[in-house]
């Protein structure tokens, strides 16, 4: 013979050798809350890590095309000064033929003792 009586959730089945305790079913729609309110709360969590995700991702690219465009004007400066570097040298050896100053004094500017010719020479 068994007898059965349900109290503070669980239902205690009455046995001639043993008690047995189990979950009765009504407490199945507790466990069904708050498994739901975890989920609920997990999915809530994961949008808020992929929209954090997402605005990292945003930052790294809009700072990705700032180094980008700033490496295109570095190389065009670059670019420049070598052309500038070029026309400068170009117009040095034109000048080197008529320059009665280069032709007067030999190696100028190659040493310490240079500098006072340098600087006596007119402007």
């Amino acid at each position: 013979m068994s007898d059965c009586d349900i109290s503070s959730g669980f239902l205690h089945i009455n046995d001639q050798s043993s008690f047995m305790l189990q979950r009765c079913e009504s407490c199945g729609d507790e466990d069904d809350d708050e498994r739901l309110k975890r989920r609920v709360n997990n999915r809530v969590a994961a949008q808020k890590s992929r929209k954090r995700q997402t605005q990292r991702a945003d930052e790294l690219h809009k700072a990705y095309e700032c180094l980008e465009q700033k490496n295109r004007r570095l190389k065009k400066e670059v670019q420049f000064l070598y052309e500038e570097q070029r026309r400068l040298t170009e117009a040095l050896k034109a000048h080197e033929h008529l320059c009665p100053i280069m032709h007067c004094v030999p190696n100028l500017g190659s040493g310490p003792r240079d500098v006072g010719v340098l600087s006596s020479l007119p402007r």
